[in-house]
């Protein structure tokens, strides 16, 4: 599938009349780490620290940087805490049909593509699917088209009780962790679309236990909790691993994740290579 822009979701920050100090306060608070602690992180004063958080001090571009570095602030937050502090952003957030993107489109739709016949796809910071490969064209057979219309989310497409929720074997076990999934996200982003998105899959019906369900101590899968699904007569198992780029310098770039499919036993790697024999 050709990678398509996806409509990367901007999320509110404060005002930036209100300073720096206050977001940079609510996410040191948040990381749990004292004023003396990010000091010593970033070769400054807890006092200093303390006259940045309550506007008697007006950190340097470069120290603010350092501060966000060592909270692990997101880089799309950065940008709203540079220009809290007045200073103008750093990171750009550039469209994925920029011509200056034509190399990480190309790159990772070979990525993908390379992958298959097991199924991996690329997804945005609120799971929009940015690309995917026929692997999870695959698993989407069936889906009704109400679910396929762009932007296509993989949380709606796996949680919806008319999407893979019903086809998934050990849906509670993995709906559970898709959903903590979401929340250590939600915590670390502060992400208001997010929080959106996770209301709205936690709240779609679960449906009834039934008698054919795997639990999860019985999935023969010891290292990684796998997801089950049928396809075509068949239960497929995959192991899920998700990849992101190494110090990003773009908003858009650092908002994305490639997520791959291996999978978990021979029936499912001899049923996906017979597909394309």
């Amino acid at each position: 599938m050709t990678i398509v822009p996806s409509g990367l979701t901007s999320r509110p920050g404060t005002p930036p009349d209100q300073g720096a100090g206050p977001l940079l306060r609510a996410w040191r608070e948040q990381r749990r780490v004292s004023q003396l602690e990010l000091a010593l992180r970033a070769g400054s004063s807890a006092r200093h620290i303390s006259f940045v958080e309550t506007g008697r001090s007006r950190p340097s571009e470069e120290m603010l940087l350092r501060l966000a570095e060592h909270l692990d602030v997101p880089v799309r937050d950065r940008n709203a805490l540079l220009l809290a502090a007045g200073y103008a952003p750093r990171y750009p957030q550039t469209p994925l049909d920029d011509p200056s993107m034509a190399a990480l489109r190309e790159g990772v739709e070979r990525l993908i593509q390379g992958y298959e016949p097991y199924p991996a796809l690329v997804l945005d910071a609120t799971y929009h699917v940015v690309a995917a490969n026929r692997g999870i064209a695959m698993l989407l057979d069936g889906v009704p088209e109400s679910l396929l219309v762009p932007p296509l989310n993989a949380m709606r497409l796996v949680l919806h009780p008319e999407g893979l929720a019903p086809r998934i074997r050990n849906l509670r076990a993995w709906r559970g962790h898709l959903l903590e999934q979401m929340e250590r996200q939600i915590a670390l982003r502060r992400s208001e679309p997010l929080r959106a998105l996770y209301e709205e899959v936690a709240a779609y019906p679960l449906p009834p236990a039934t008698a054919d369900e795997e639990p999860e101590e019985e999935l023969g899968v010891s290292f990684a909790l796998p997801m089950r699904i049928e396809h075509a007569g068949h239960v497929l198992s995959f192991i899920s691993s998700i990849s992101t780029f190494n110090t990003p310098m773009d908003v858009t770039v650092a908002e994305l994740a490639i997520e791959t499919f291996l999978p978990a036993d021979p029936a499912t790697v001899k049923y996906l290579q017979s597909l394309v024999m």
